[in-house]
């Protein structure tokens, strides 16, 4: 009798399981469903990754777990772009005014500050570049603008606005194009932008530039806010001038896409090109070039419903070994943005994509990257939190 009671409970245990299995691989009925989903699971790992620091205030690392011991600013600006929503007023007020204040005195922005409330400027710790990572002044502006979206406080604003000009201000850019460059004559210079930080490109950088252009424009906004109109005027100006020297410089028309330097790692960048169009850089003959060139290699860049930087068969010319993390594994934190440019030629094309990247990752929990069978680090925020704002704008389309 006892044999049998067994027995039944494992059968009844197996049939549970079996059941459970039917409902996680049910597949969304729709593209609002699988983004209503997305959306939900950004917010609990949000809130799951939430840390408290020694001086009380809440600190959101890169994923809900152990892995990233530190507040990336990059990655935090990624969670507010995609689910500002998730965090309390107090918490984007707090963490705001943490990151203006990890401003540099020469108005270098942070990689990120540790816990300790230690700025750190360039990645690994401090140990890669001689210089402040290319991309913490565009971060910052960009925690400031989602974070007056959202709160509205205008006495937050007049506090920080004139540390926001000053980064902009400092951030390294080539005085005959406008562009965001790294020297090519020094050994180690600095990092580009961070989902990058391993490789070593050099010269003019496309993404940390379409990031100024992004950032110019938030901080014209909120100068108008403050009712400074010339100087928006100004900032508006950067942007639109910073834009047209993207299209001209970075294009390569003979594959139809844009690249990723001038000097060192001139690859073609898949993550880049996608951006360009997202941000509407881009102009309507690149957008068409770039989504048909995506449409085209469609399986070859894309593994799970994630992207990898660069086109297939292709290498950064100097970074960390290959089928590897930034050098070719494949990433879910760009996917709102190929989504976005698949939609500008074949909409049904971008919600097929937007259900297979939602299956993806219920199947594999929010990756960091992945590699055929490898997935590394689960619940990563910016896998889940930056591909909603593309999605939301196709959707606003």
């Amino acid at each position: 009798m006892k044999a049998l009671r067994i027995s039944f409970l494992i059968i009844m245990v197996g049939l549970a399981a079996f059941a459970g299995a039917d409902e996680v691989e049910k597949p969304f009925s729709s593209v609002a469903e699988a983004i209503a989903w997305v959306e939900d699971a950004s917010t609990r790992m949000i809130q799951d990754s939430r840390r408290e620091m020694p001086n009380g205030m809440a600190a959101y690392p890169p994923q809900a777990g152990l892995g990233y011991e530190a507040f990336w600013l990059r990655d935090y600006a990624y969670m507010l772009e995609g689910n500002c929503a998730a965090f309390s007023d107090t918490d984007l007020r707090d963490a705001c005014r943490f990151f203006v204040g990890g401003i540099r005195e020469d108005g270098s922005g942070v990689d990120c500050i540790k816990f300790d409330g230690t700025p750190i400027y360039t990645p690994g710790f401090g140990s890669m570049g001689e210089n402040p990572v290319a991309d913490g002044s565009q971060f910052t502006v960009s925690v400031a603008w989602h974070t007056y979206q959202k709160i509205r406080d205008r006495a937050l604003l007049e506090e920080i606005i004139e540390a926001l000009v000053k980064t902009m201000r400092a951030c390294p850019r080539n005085p005959q194009t406008g562009l965001v460059t790294i020297d090519p004559t020094k050994e180690y210079d600095r990092c580009p932008y961070g989902f990058t930080d391993t490789v070593r490109k050099t010269g003019d950088v496309l993404f940390s530039s379409l990031l100024y252009v992004q950032a110019a424009g938030q901080l014209a906004d909120l100068l108008v806010v403050l009712g400074r109109t010339e100087d928006a005027e100004t900032w508006r100006g950067v942007a639109k001038e910073t834009a047209v020297a993207v299209r001209t410089v970075f294009w390569d028309g003979e594959i139809g896409l844009f690249r990723a330097a001038t000097v060192q790692c001139k690859e073609p960048d898949l993550w880049g090109s996608a951006f360009a169009v997202y941000l509407g850089v881009a102009d309507t003959e690149q957008t068409q070039r770039i989504g048909a060139y995506f449409c085209r290699h469609y399986a070859e860049i894309l593994h799970e419903g994630q992207l990898r930087h660069t086109p297939p068969g292709q290498y950064w010319e100097v970074a960390r070994e290959r089928d590897q993390y930034q050098n070719g594994g494949y990433w879910a934190t760009p996917m709102g943005w190929f989504a976005y440019t698949l939609h500008q030629v074949d909409a049904p094309l971008a919600e097929r994509t937007i259900l297979q990247f939602a299956h993806a990752m219920r199947d594999h929990n929010f990756p960091e990257w992945s590699f055929g069978g490898h997935h590394q680090l689960p619940r990563y925020n910016a896998s889940a939190a930056l591909p909603l704002a593309g999605f939301r704008a196709i959707r606003g389309e």
